[in-house]
């Protein structure tokens, strides 16, 4: 161990309280961003689950006449992005909302006539789903003029992208007040330790140390409280995923899509921003303080 890590560990065993509070701060900054983080990584998942198995339900006009639904399917199937055009029936349609109603089915059994359209479900090829083409295609399916109207879930999809991009914003927001805060508070740890440790420094400059040689046990601290910081914070995140996790349905997450912790790389990420961290408020306070 070198006389500049043994100088930074006593640092810190010596000024325990101010090294304690440095560090739960980042641990607190770090826990926040990374739980934004977190749910940025599983909307994105969810949303992509989403895109893999959408369906473009194309309801048709009531005055379409039968012998032009293959004419129609052809069209439809022919159009780039589209694996295959399934057409049902209004007969077919109110017999499927029977079974899924089952016990309240009795209540469609008065109607005088069927309220359901002819419709077809159209899926879409795995490599055209994007957002963009999911949009082109409906727009080219409802310009046909037997189509009444087009349905691909633009509505609550639109809702949730706003939501999804608040939640972006308070989190950019958040991470960055966040930040700030644990930056003031490393540079007010190592501005007290150095005062603490002003007439060793000024002896130090006196017989001709470098400054890089007085600096390097404070950047060392600086990146040992980042460090640990970082650690708590996901290790805090850690738990609360386990707790969240376990108390969501299976069927919803093995079904739909897998909730999943930060992959490696943003967890390595995460770990050598909060060092980051650490060193730049240490960076900030040892600048102002070699000045004065």
């Amino acid at each position: 161990m070198t006389p500049s890590v043994k100088r930074a560990i006593q640092d810190i065993r010596q000024n325990r309280f101010l090294n304690a509070v440095t560090i739960i701060t980042i641990a607190l900054s770090i826990l926040i961003v990374s739980a934004f983080a977190l749910f940025f990584i599983n909307t994105n998942d969810l949303m992509n689950a989403w895109k893999r198995g959408i369906r473009i339900m194309a309801y048709l006009k009531p005055e379409t006449p039968q012998a032009e639904i293959p004419e129609l399917k052809k069209k439809i199937q022919n159009m780039y992005g589209v694996s295959e055009a399934r057409f049902i029936s209004k007969e077919d349609a109110l017999n499927g909302l029977k079974t899924h109603m089952k016990r309240q089915s009795s209540l469609l059994d008065n109607l005088r006539e069927n309220p359901l359209p002819d419709t077809f479900e159209i899926l879409m090829i795995a490599s055209s789903q994007s957002w963009e083409r999911v949009e082109m295609l409906a727009a080219d399916i409802e310009k046909l003029s037997q189509v009444a109207e087009v349905e691909y879930g633009q509505r609550w999809l639109e809702r949730f992208t706003n939501i999804f991009n608040l939640f972006r914003l308070a989190g950019y927001a958040l991470g960055a007040l966040f930040f700030m805060a644990a930056i003031f508070f490393v540079a007010n740890t190592i501005r007290l330790v150095l005062y603490s440790r002003r007439e060793e420094v000024e002896i130090m400059r006196l017989v001709g140390a470098a400054d890089s040689f007085i600096k390097m046990p404070f950047y060392i601290e600086g990146l040992i409280q980042g460090a640990l910081g970082g650690i708590i914070g996901l290790a805090a995140l850690f738990v609360i995923f386990l707790f969240v996790s376990s108390n969501v349905p299976q069927d919803f997450s093995t079904g739909f899509f897998h909730i999943r912790f930060l992959p490696l790389p943003v967890f390595v990420a995460v770990i050598f921003s909060s060092m980051f961290v650490g060193w730049l408020g240490c960076y900030l306070s040892l600048k102002q303080y070699l000045k004065s």
